[in-house]
């Protein structure tokens, strides 16, 4: 992770449910101190003057309870604990509930440099967003060649060699209504050890696909806004690789395959490409059958199983069948 800075935070392109709605109302000149992990204090205990075990490294949230006691400090003029706090170096400190400190806090963190930040979010609502959005900027981190689309619903990762067509797959799906997060590069993100993000190295070149004999298509421009998106979880990988007529391939689906990633297993299919096997149409289907499976069905587990019960009835009429003849004889 490279250095992330107060100013980043406050700069972080996060849309509706996630929006921090963070100002800086003091302490401007110190907006490139670094935030070094994505964790968060609620220094109820250091306004009392407890130091022990402080996390100062953290970003301190001031939440109701927190400003309450301090408007009694204030009207009880005991504020040392205040240039106690900032002696710490804290990254920032952000007020939550539209809050805000008063005027011994202000000159203290203008004096120290230490960027004091407000929202109208209650201190919930705002921890809550604020977890989320740190534990992506500090996560494990990896980029791979290959191209990342959502169909169905699901985000499918598609890799294979170069020239194998996994730009012009993903270019049919995009004709069929699916969309595309990123093509030739994804950079992917391990969540808190559960799952996996996926999205363009480049925010800016995400969205165009480089297709042999056309050249560079910018996918919003053609499909429209309906047919991209910035990130999406990675459910399932689909490899493809050229026909090999020595391979044995998986004609039942019987063997769960899996590709890890940042320590995290993805569902994972081989798809061998050859003339005449529509690819799309069978990532659709990968897609499909995917979903199923979240939901608990297995269509080779309930095919096995069918077949079993075919077997036993089978068996059972040979039987049958057998004991008769025998007692006719």
């Amino acid at each position: 992770m490279s250095d992330f800075t107060v100013l980043d935070l406050l700069d972080l392109d996060l849309k509706e449910h996630n929006h921090l709605d963070l100002h800086c109302i003091a302490g401007r000149s110190g907006l490139s101190r670094k935030i070094t992990n994505s964790k968060i204090s609620r220094p109820g205990l250091p306004l009392t003057g407890f130091f022990e075990e402080f996390a100062a490294e953290s970003i301190q949230v001031f939440g109701h309870g927190e400003q309450k006691y301090m408007d009694k400090l204030d009207r009880e003029k005991r504020t040392d604990t205040y240039a106690q706090l900032f002696d710490h170096h804290v990254p920032c400190c952000i007020f939550c509930d539209g809050g805000q400190p008063t005027g011994p806090f202000l000159r203290l963190a203008e004096e120290t440099s230490t960027p004091v930040l407000v929202t109208p979010l209650l201190s919930a609502d705002f921890a809550r967003r604020l977890y989320g959005s740190l534990g992506e900027v500090f996560a494990p981190t990896m980029t791979i060649h290959a191209v990342l689309v959502e169909v169905f619903g699901i985000g499918v990762l598609i890799t294979g060699e170069s020239g194998v067509g996994k730009s012009e797959a993903a270019l049919e799906l995009i004709e069929r209504g699916h969309r595309l997060i990123s093509d030739d590069t994804v950079r992917m993100k391990n969540i808190g050890d559960s799952y996996l993000i996926g999205m363009g190295e480049n925010p800016t070149l995400a969205h165009h696909m480089e297709i042999r004999g056309i050249g560079i298509i910018n996918i919003s421009t053609l499909f429209g806004v309906g047919a991209i998106r910035d990130k999406k979880q990675i459910q399932l990988s689909v490899h493809l690789e050229e026909w090999d007529s020595t391979k044995n391939y998986d004609r039942v689906g019987e063997e769960e395959q899996t590709d890890t990633f940042l320590g995290i297993s993805v569902p994972k299919l081989l798809i061998p490409v050859k003339p005449g096997r529509n690819i799309p149409v069978l990532i659709e289907t990968a897609a499909r059958n995917e979903r199923l499976k979240k939901l608990g069905y297995y269509s080779a587990k309930e095919f096995d199983q069918s077949v079993l019960k075919w077997l036993e009835s089978e068996t059972a009429r040979n039987v049958y069948y057998h004991s008769t003849d025998e007692e006719q004889n």
